[in-house]
């Protein structure tokens, strides 16, 4: 079963039981992962994370701008789209990941980044996000 599959009979579900909030997030999950399809992409995983991310700045500019409740419920759709996502690689998966790499490319300075990080992407799979993997690239070719 597709994650789309799988949040159109989590939507049913939260029909039949009358979860009103939780209907209209889990309708946006599947508005983003039906527009990924159209336009044939069909990387559910990326869409996800590209909707958590939205979630998470607009939380975070909602607070600079006292806007508590607002915040919280963004983030409370974060949470739910997290649900949906793979497990996340631990900090210590993660290392060996860069580490075998940066092997695999023989790169030994900061600007042999990009070609670690193409390698390393699809070995991650959506299970770290990008901005955490290049820290770790970086930390890993001392920059």
């Amino acid at each position: 079963m597709s994650i789309l599959e799988q949040v159109q009979e989590d939507v049913k579900t939260a029909m039949k039981a009358g979860e009103k909030e939780r209907v209209g997030q889990l309708r946006m999950i599947v508005n983003a992962l039906q527009a990924e399809e159209k336009e044939g992409k069909g990387d559910e995983i990326a869409a996800l994370q590209r909707e958590r991310k939205r979630r998470l700045d607009a939380a975070e500019e909602l607070r600079k701008g006292d806007r508590e409740e607002q915040a919280k419920s963004e983030e409370d759709e974060a949470k739910l789209i997290e649900g949906y996502l793979p497990e996340q690689l631990s900090d210590e998966e993660l290392s060996e990941l860069v580490t075998s790499a940066v092997e695999e490319t023989g790169a030994s300075e900061p600007k042999d980044m990009g070609g670690v990080m193409k390698v390393l992407m699809p070995k991650v799979g959506g299970r770290a996000d990008g901005k955490r993997v290049s820290q770790v690239v970086r930390e890993a070719l001392g920059s």
